[in-house]
């Protein structure tokens, strides 16, 4: 096994199970928790967030193929991916093809929220390209029909795109192909700008 990332929550192994290339997201212990509160939140989480992956693949979305769920081991085994994070690519590839990708982000999006699934962390770091778009770690996602949720999910990516990227227009089009394909996609715009203005006001305040 080798480890590729180690979080807060989990540590997310490359192996070999059953003759498949896997990742193995493993969430680990919290010394600062009571040990037989600490199994039953990890089993909780674990469950909840492979719930969530089948959820999503169900509404449309492209996840990793879960093969195996251990509530002893706090484990999933998942499909391993083997494509580039969205993060990695997205500023050196043409201004038609970021519009294809964020379009194919969009429209992803819509159909989980359009289903009442939250991703929680939706930064292009979390999403790989193959030859479709893949979306990974739903370690802080939640069913949701709540406006609020969904605004928070939106306003997070939209963040990481002003942040992490130099063409400002890819929100837009994320945006414009999410506002296609989800009838709500105008409420959550007023959230967004809801989250925003409390943004500004908290930052006057402090």
């Amino acid at each position: 096994m080798e480890l590729i990332k180690r979080g807060a929550e989990a540590e997310i192994y490359k192996a070999r199970w059953m003759g498949r290339e896997v990742v193995i997201k493993r969430r680990i212990r919290k010394g600062y928790r009571i040990k037989e509160l600490d199994e039953e939140i990890r089993k909780r989480r674990t469950k909840e967030e492979a719930i969530l992956m089948v959820d999503a693949r169900k509404a449309g979305a492209s996840v990793p193929i879960i093969y195996d769920v251990d509530t002893v081991k706090m484990e999933i085994i998942m499909e391993y991916i083997d494509g580039k994070r969205i993060k990695d690519i997205i500023d050196a590839e043409s201004s038609s093809r970021q519009r294809e990708i964020c379009e194919m982000i969009g429209e992803s999006v819509a159909k989980m929220h359009s289903n009442g699934i939250i991703h929680g962390d939706l930064t292009t770091s979390n999403m790989i390209l193959t030859d479709r778009l893949y979306f990974i770690d739903f370690g802080l996602g939640m069913k949701s029909f709540e406006m609020e949720a969904m605004g928070v999910d939106m306003h997070l990516l939209m963040e990481a795109f002003n942040a992490a990227h130099a063409n400002k227009k890819l929100f837009e089009w994320v945006f414009d192909a999410y506002e296609e394909n989800f009838d709500r996609a105008k409420e959550v715009k007023k959230k967004i700008e809801e989250i925003i203005k409390r943004g500004r006001y908290m930052k006057r305040v402090s």
